[in-house]
């Protein structure tokens, strides 16, 4: 949804994401960029987040979780507006 200059976004993103610390790359992304949201992986294997902030912002964030760290290798990046999370900063959530 995207609000007076701010957006946010949910993303699943597919491939070599886990084990790899994909979650932690792209929390310390999202947190440089003064992004809120959470990330968290999926039991199937799969990273899903949640990315809430200026749109400009959020574009590049996506953009960025395309690539991901050196290890990863994203297959797929699925990306949908959604609405803002509940709470302020960026949360590494457990394996859901």
């Amino acid at each position: 949804m995207t609000h007076t200059g701010f957006k946010s976004v949910y993303v699943t993103v597919l491939g070599r994401v886990q084990g790899v610390g994909y979650r932690s790359w792209c929390a310390s992304k999202a947190e440089r960029l003064g992004l809120h949201g959470w990330i968290r992986n999926r039991h199937d294997g799969c990273v899903e987040a949640v990315y809430h902030g200026l749109a400009g912002r959020v574009d590049e964030m996506v953009a960025l979780s395309e690539k991901g760290p050196v290890l990863a290798k994203v297959t797929d990046i699925l990306a949908s507006p959604c609405d803002p999370p509940e709470s302020a900063g960026f949360l590494r959530r457990s394996t859901y």
